[in-house]
């Protein structure tokens, strides 16, 4: 997207790469635009069945660009009405908290690879994937609170679902490192791999391998969030099986399961 994000194609996996190695994928207003760019570019093409993002080089991300920190003490770095009035999506998302949500928005799953340190913006974008594959000593924190801040990248909503609440307020409060085996026991990873990426496009081959309309629907569902009524659910789980049964792509699901050879989809 730019040079400092990278997007492959390959058999219906968008496989997405931070490439700013030499500053351990740290953000500054390049990454966001480059992160935000390839959301929307996923988001526009219907070969993508589902996304992996990853880190180029030693770490998923280091977090916020040092000079952000320094802009904010000059003042050169605007808080107040300049972040409130930040134009959002639909979601009610501003720019960098899209860096999150905007992959939780996304049509398709995702999956993020972390290894060496996923710390504040880097963090909360892992969040935003559907699934977090983290290395055994990748190292996780909502840092922010070192630098007397707070997460805002999407983390308050997103926390809620995955950990407790007491658990949420431990890692915003005290900002602590959470490494593989802590993370995936409290519910931030959903895999402890030794290399976290190459099972991550082997588990995303895998979903591109099933029907990507059925796909598509149960994320749309998954997507409804807890404040979702069971009637709401249930209704929605009964129009997206309406939609589904005798469709193209799902009587090649059915077809291919009973001949025992791979489903080529629409």
């Amino acid at each position: 997207m730019n040079d400092r994000v990278s997007i492959t194609i390959e058999g219906g996996v968008a496989d997405v790469r931070l490439t700013r190695a030499d500053k351990r994928n740290a953000f500054d207003d390049a990454m966001f635009e480059g992160i935000n760019a390839a959301i929307a570019a996923v988001a526009a093409d219907n070969a993508v069945r589902v996304v992996v993002v990853s880190g180029d080089g030693p770490c998923f991300s280091a977090g916020l660009d040092l000079t952000s920190f320094g802009k904010m003490v000059s003042g050169e770095f605007k808080g107040g009405s300049a972040i409130v009035d930040l134009p959002r999506s639909k979601t009610g998302a501003n720019r960098g908290q899209q860096v999150s949500y905007g992959w939780r928005d996304l049509p398709v799953p995702v999956i993020a690879a972390v290894h060496g340190v996923a710390l504040g913006a880097g963090f909360q974008l892992a969040l935003g994937a559907d699934f977090r594959f983290v290395a055994p000593d990748a190292k996780m924190s909502a840092f922010e609170m070192n630098w007397g801040l707070i997460p805002d990248m999407g983390a308050f909503p997103i926390l809620r679902e995955l950990v407790r609440a007491d658990v949420a307020r431990d890692l915003v409060y005290s900002a602590r490192i959470v490494e593989g085996e802590e993370a995936l026991a409290i519910g931030l990873a959903s895999r402890v791999c030794a290399d976290p990426r190459a099972e991550a496009l082997a588990y995303a081959r895998e979903i591109a391998g099933k029907n990507p309309d059925a796909i598509r629907a149960a994320k749309r569902i998954f997507n409804m969030g807890a404040d979702s009524s069971t009637a709401e659910l249930l209704m929605a789980e009964s129009r997206e099986m309406g939609a589904l049964i005798g469709s193209p792509n799902q009587s090649e699901a059915v077809k291919a399961r009973l001949e025992k050879r791979e489903a080529q989809y629409a």
